[in-house]
């Protein structure tokens, strides 16, 4: 009879006498697994109980084995495994279900954290004999997430026309007017574009571009422009239960610029006017548009919810998760602050929450992204810019941000500050933290060369004294540099901590001279102090006033303009303690402008406006242009609305002096979701380019090929590969790195077991423009395979907080050819798994439970059986026959 010993042993069973069974053996191979149909299961109660009392999660002490081989200490291992791995799901299952309080989700988070980073280190110091195991996958090639932007001449707009090409294009109707620079070794030519030279002809795509290109080919340079048809995909839709795939929409065409490396082009427009950029929130899908405003122009745009004044439309790339701040910079370009629960294709992030810093050009695309590195979690939470084009992001983080240095406690939130050069190159990082949590949540550049960090913190900050519960805080830096190529350093000049025995905030700052203002909410009411900075940068406090009850509200900007504070923000109470009233409290939550003097004293010139209808209206942003006061955010929103309900955003132009609103739209969003964010002035930002879907300024054609500038990986950071022979190397990455360099680094570290190149993606998607994507020119990423008559080899994270696999967008795991002499088993649990929210925990658990299967079958691939050669050639015939009896029973049995 058939021998059956084999299959039993898969499931750890053992063969059993019947009494009729004849030969068959009753010796265990294996010994039992713990998903044995013998073996009792673990309640989910007691594994969830065991996974949060905070004992080890991988234990192979707390193994038995029930038989001895000489596989005994890769059974432990698996055991182990399974045990740990078991645990960590009971936490995604308790995460997953309804009802589950905020503070329990967080010890949840915590411990599946932990468990995690257990996992790893586990794995690491794990040896296998008779099979190979990896917290990734096991490949025979890889490449890396994180790219490389190519140098480029290449410039694509969004859709610009939809129709056929020789179809009139609106866009191109009016008065069309621009110059093209284009700026060689030997001076700048300026190509002038009027469209009126066409006379008569259709303005199609064609004869357009044809027109342009004349000109150009005239004036003896070798750029040019191409109408480009953009790529249309079928739009998937839900309703109800099912799901309906909709035809591809009418063709989009949109214009494309090719430039040579020896000319850099640049779009100057005859005309322009001010423009105001929104950022805001849109739809229940969580994604993000940033929408271009210009006062007195009409719906240009065409877009879906498009108002009168609506001049352009892009969209963020997926994973931001919201923006909080932004700013113009000298150039007209926009430059945000965006949180980020996942990297863009080309930049994954490390931990399970970055700040990333994006350039905008004037046509909304996204032409520079800058990830902070941090290897937790960090948030953004202001911005400002220089005259001279510098940025300063700052925000909070938590876990390591410079490697290996995770702050006085690795999970409470420190302050940080990064200041980047025009061209988006970091120059340096402060981390700032005090023993409690605390957080930058303003920055301004000072007028003495000096920048400036407000916020607040539970506890005191280095060199400061603490008042109770959280302070508020400003803290000055200064830069040094030996010289012109040396690196900017920054130091701490002069830090002051003020506030109740309460809870107490700076939500706005700004610098005016040698005076520096903050306003924020103090125990629960609006304050304004006013700080004199001496030669050292240290603030000293002149004086303040409470403006009132806060009321559940906030202040969004502050600002000094002719001897005057403006500030604004929203609140419930309509009695400010501000004077004069020019527009009374209408209802709810409003919006306000108040006009105080400079020193802080009560005057009749004081002047307070309030902007609102009988709903809830808030001031996400404001800015304060040449005396006038922009605000956006959500528009009278009935009170006691719900999440999901319908939201209209708003966007307003006041003077802040009289009351009067002098500009003003509303409008709603995808879903009936519309929530603005921030607001950004350019002067002189709008133009008839913007309708053609040209940016202003030059066309930048390459960017940093450093990978702690276009990744998120920072110096430090590093990863191990092990050899065939045992030998374990670290690959640490430096901050002149390129993909060049890592890659020898990375073959020389695998003793040429690897082989690592440079692989090029000719087109990447940039962004969304509606339904349809934008590209650019191509990126470059790593490609690792294993060398021909070579082990391959084993990719390793690095340490807890300094882990380069994740900035690069690899997993940990094996690279090598197949083998049926040593098998190999990748978990495929990447260190981004976490329990933020339902969808995460819905990977998490998904991906554990295909861990545990892979456990499941290394026990199998360790069954002694498994390591018998196999058997091939031509049977022999008495077995030929054997196997002919069997075929000829089968098929009596199955007529």
């Amino acid at each position: 009879m058939i021998d059956n010993s084999y299959l039993l042993g898969m499931y750890g069973l053992s063969p059993t006498s019947t009494g009729t069974s004849v030969g068959t053996s009753t010796v265990k191979k294996q010994p039992t697994a713990p998903w044995s149909t013998t073996v009792k299961p673990q309640a989910q109660s007691d594994l969830l109980r065991a996974a949060l009392s905070g004992r080890r999660f991988f234990n192979e002490a707390a193994t038995t084995l029930d038989v001895q081989t000489k596989s005994s200490g890769d059974y432990r291992k698996l055991f182990a495994l399974n045990q740990g791995l078991s645990l960590l799901e009971s936490i995604t299952n308790r995460a997953g279900q309804k009802g589950v309080s905020a503070s329990e989700t967080a010890l949840l988070a915590k411990r599946f954290d932990a468990g995690m980073a257990e996992l790893s280190a586990y794995l690491k110091d794990a040896k296998f004999e008779g099979i190979r195991m990896v917290e990734g996958e096991s490949a025979t090639k890889a490449q890396t997430g994180a790219a490389v932007a190519r140098d480029s001449a290449k410039y694509v707009t969004g859709a610009v026309h939809t129709g056929t090409e020789y179809a009139p294009v609106e866009a191109f109707q009016g008065d069309v007017k621009f110059n093209i620079n284009v700026k060689t070794t030997g001076g700048t030519k300026t190509v002038a574009i009027d469209l009126a030279e066409m006379g008569a002809d259709p303005r199609t795509m064609q004869s357009v571009v044809a027109h342009i290109n004349g000109k150009l080919e005239a004036a003896g340079v070798q750029t040019r422009m191409s109408r480009e048809m953009l790529p249309q995909e079928p739009k998937v839709i839900k309703s109800g239960d099912k799901t309906i795939t909709l035809p591809k929409g009418p063709d989009k065409w949109a214009l494309s610029l090719k430039g040579v490396s020896t000319e850099t082009i640049s779009f100057v427009p005859v005309t322009t006017a001010d423009a105001v950029y929104v950022v805001q929130g849109s739809g229940k899908a969580g994604g993000h548009d940033v929408l271009k405003f210009q006062e007195g122009a009409g719906n240009t745009t065409g877009e879906l919810f498009a108002v009168n004044g609506q001049i352009g439309k892009s969209g963020l790339p997926e994973g931001v998760e919201t923006v909080r701040a932004s700013a113009v910079g000298p150039d007209g370009s926009m430059w945000i602050v965006a949180d980020v629960s996942a990297g863009t294709a080309n930049q994954p992030i490390k931990g399970q929450g970055d700040v990333v810093l994006m350039k905008l050009d004037s046509a909304g695309q996204v032409v520079l992204s800058r990830a902070l590195g941090a290897a937790s979690t960090a948030s953004g939470y202001a911005i400002s810019v220089s005259d001279d084009g510098r940025v300063a992001v700052a925000g909070s983080v938590i876990g390591a941000l410079e490697p290996g240095a995770s702050g006085a406690v690795a999970n409470v939130a420190d302050s940080f500050v990064t200041v980047f050069d025009a061209k988006g190159v970091e120059q340096w990082t402060q981390r700032r933290g005090a023993k409690a949590a605390d957080e930058a949540t303003a920055v301004s550049f000072g007028a003495d060369g000096r920048i400036y960090v407000a916020g607040r913190s539970q506890s005191a900050m280095s060199g400061a004294t603490a008042s109770g519960g959280w302070d508020g805080y400003v803290q000055a830096f200064s830069e040094t540099q030996l010289h012109a190529l040396a690196p900017v350093k920054a130091v701490a000049t002069g830090v002051s901590q003020f506030g109740t025995a309460g809870d107490d905030s700076v939500q706005a700052m700004t610098v005016d001279g040698d005076k520096l203002y903050t306003a924020g909410i103090e125990n629960g009411r609006m304050v304004v102090r006013r700080f004199q900075i001496d030669a050292t940068g240290s603030p000293t406090l002149l004086s303040s006033r409470d403006l009132g009850s806060a009321s559940g509200g906030e202040i969004s900007g502050l600002s000094v303009v002719d001897g005057q504070v403006i500030l604004a923000g929203a609140t419930r109470n309509g009695a400010l303690d501000i004077g004069q009233i020019n527009t009374a409290h209408a209802g709810g939550m409003d919006a306000f402008v108040a006009v105080i003097s400079e020193d802080l004293t009560a005057s009749a010139a004081d002047r307070l406006t309030y902007h609102g209808g009988a709903g809830d209206d808030s001031a996400a942003d404001v800015k304060i242009v040449d005396g006038k006061v922009w605000l956006t955010g959500v528009s009278d929103r009935p009170i006691g609305a719900k999440a999901t309900d319908p939201t209209s955003g708003y966007l307003a132009r006041l003077d802040p002096l009289s009351g009067a609103v002098e500009w003003k739209q509303t409008w709603t969003g995808a879903d009936g979701q519309a929530a603005p964010t921030t607001i950004a002035v350019a002067s002189g930002g709008a133009s008839v380019l913007d309708k053609l879907g040209l940016p202003q300024g030059e066309i930048p054609q390459s960017d940093s090929k450093r990978l702690v500038d276009a990744t998120a990986l920072r110096a430090g950071d590093r990863f191990y590969v092990t050899s065939p022979t045992g030998r374990s190397v670290a690959v640490t990455i430096d901050a002149k790195d390129t993909l060049q360099t890592l890659a020898r680094k990375i073959e020389t570290a695998s003793g040429r077991s690897l082989k690592v190149t440079i692989k090029t993606d000719m087109d990447y998607t940039t962004g969304m423009d509606g339904d349809t994507k934008v590209t650019a020119g191509g990126v470059q990423r790593l490609s690792i395979a294993f060398t021909d008559g070579r082990g391959g080899a084993t990719l390793r994270a690095g340490e807890t907080g300094r882990d380069a696999l994740a900035g690069l967008g690899l997993t940990p795991g094996y690279i090598g050819p197949k083998s049926d002499d040593l098998k190999t088993f990748g978990l495929d649990l990447p260190k981004s798994l976490n329990l933020r929210d339902a969808a995460a925990v819905k990977v998490a658990h998904e991906k554990l439970g295909e861990a545990l299967v892979t456990l499941r079958a290394a026990y199998r691939a360790l069954y002694p059986e498994s390591a018998k050669p196999k058997v091939t050639g031509e049977a022999p015939a008495y077995l030929q026959a054997q196997l002919a009896n069997y075929q000829a029973a089968l098929a009596r049995l199955t007529a």
